[in-house]
């Protein structure tokens, strides 16, 4: 970003999971298989895989650059959540929820994530201000990769 762009200046934390202060956030997925998800995220995005779930019932962690996740297969209603039941989605082509990420070079991404097996949808394609493109992991779920056009920031 050149000096004459719009900058924000985040202030530089360590974030652990669990947290030792604060907080750490998470996204949690309904997954078939954890070690199949696991694999996944740790080979198509160098992600760092925290916990395998090895104890019966118990969820895997996953660091993928600055994101947490927690898959985890799903389940019927809990003490906590009386009424939810957590399944894989019914129908992937009907979404609700999306994991973002945003890139620096989203053609080099798209071939160095395609070579690790991602599927993608599309190609990456023009639209709103962002060159975009999305892959599917193995339940099901979408994944957003955008770069920023030259120009435009946010804030």
């Amino acid at each position: 970003m050149s000096p004459s762009t719009s900058q924000v200046q985040v202030e530089q934390k360590t974030y652990q999971m669990p947290p030792q202060d604060g907080f750490t956030v998470a996204h949690f997925l309904v997954v078939t298989d954890i070690e199949r998800s696991l694999r996944f995220y740790e080979k198509v995005f160098d992600g760092r895989v925290l916990s395998r779930g090895d104890i019966k019932g118990a969820p895997g962690y996953l660091q993928i650059a600055n994101t947490w996740l927690i898959v985890n297969v799903g389940g019927g209603p809990t003490p906590d959540k009386p009424k939810t039941t957590l399944s894989i989605p019914p129908d992937p082509d009907k979404v609700s929820s999306f994991m973002n990420i945003r890139v620096a070079d989203i053609q080099a991404c798209y071939e160095q994530w395609r070579k690790r097996g991602a599927e993608f949808i599309t190609e990456p394609k023009d639209k709103y201000g962002e060159t975009r493109c999305y892959i599917r992991d193995p339940d099901g779920y979408i994944i957003e990769v955008g770069q920023s056009k030259t120009g435009i920031a946010y804030g």
